[in-house]
């Protein structure tokens, strides 16, 4: 039966570190068996990477996004052997939403890795390092965002918003540049924090539109069913409906903002009441605690939550 009012999501990059996923692989093999299917994809022991590192290769965007993608898998197979927890609806942040896709099983979990491999190989081609960068604005309306990211654009400069990740809070992305000079810009128009994050490519603007052309050859490939279990689309914030859908929806996704604010409203629109973040890390449930305020929130990110979600998987709402 369907959990009518529970949702899932799965968080993008960011949310790895070196031996996350321990304590939770020690009590359920199910983590190391579905790291070792990913590692015989990829051709190299993902789960030692994960386990030992060093951070930075893991932190590489070509390491990170199947390491991501194994580690909130393993914890989706984890809730669907031991439980019936069938949520209503599936999303995921960037690359969260390949999570999402293999977890409704419209792309299979081997083709996902080997997706997200050559999706962080072309994105870091696209925008070598140096060229790119991203950052985050605190304090300020979208709307004077996307302002100022048009106010720092010189030449054929490429900047514009990224993330618009909860009220008040969006990530911009272009030419490293123009993003330095966004955030004297955006510190002037008096936002709380500007912040240079630490991630070479530039994803969701146009600088990946290189990558996007790349990805829509590889997709064509690929698999690609019908969700089992409906996913919102980062960039249209509406449910998949079809496989041509999906592989265009996440050729867009590349050099499009995605719209976690309109994700989880949506969310709510819908009915969901309560949302587990499936994977590791609690950033996203940081982010909708902030967009609608009485979503009950769960996340999964070391043992101890994961069991206590596992102790009680009759609290949701089933039909």
């Amino acid at each position: 039966m369907v959990n009518k009012t529970l949702g899932f999501v799965f968080p993008g990059q960011g949310s790895q570190s070196v031996g996350m996923l321990t304590d939770i692989a020690d009590e359920f093999p199910i983590v190391e068996t579905t790291f070792a299917e990913a590692s015989s994809v990829l051709g190299y022991d993902l789960w030692k990477l994960v386990q030992k590192g060093p951070a930075e290769e893991l932190d590489k965007t070509v390491h990170t996004q199947p390491a991501l993608l194994a580690a909130a898998y393993s914890i989706w197979r984890i809730l669907t052997d031991e439980t019936s927890l069938k949520p209503a609806l599936l999303a995921g942040h960037s690359l969260g939403e390949y999570v999402a896709l293999v977890c409704a099983n419209a792309i299979s979990f081997s083709d996902g890795i080997r997706i997200v491999a050559a999706r962080g190989r072309f994105m870091q081609e696209a925008a070598p390092v140096g060229v790119g960068g991203l950052a985050a604005i605190i304090g300020l309306e979208d709307a004077a965002v996307q302002d100022l990211c048009q106010q720092s654009i010189m030449d054929d400069e490429i900047l514009s918003p990224a993330n618009f990740n909860c009220p008040g809070q969006v990530v911009i992305a272009g030419h490293l540049k123009a993003v330095e000079r966004a955030l004297v810009l955006a510190k002037a128009q008096g936002a709380k924090l500007v912040k240079l994050l630490p991630v070479s490519v530039s994803s969701h603007c146009a600088l990946m539109l290189p990558a996007a052309e790349k990805l829509a050859v590889l997709l064509e490939s690929v698999s690609i069913s019908n969700p089992v279990i409906p996913v919102i689309s980062n960039v249209d914030v509406l449910a998949y409906a079809t496989p041509v859908a999906i592989r265009d929806g996440v050729v867009r996704q590349l050099f499009m903002p995605v719209r976690w604010v309109e994700t989880i409203q949506f969310f709510a629109a819908k009915g969901i009441t309560d949302i587990v973040e499936c994977g590791p890390g609690k950033v996203l449930n940081g982010l909708n605690k902030r967009i609608v305020r009485d979503m009950q929130l769960t996340n999964t990110a070391d043992l101890a939550s994961l069991q206590a979600l596992l102790a009680n998987p009759n609290r949701y709402t089933s039909i």
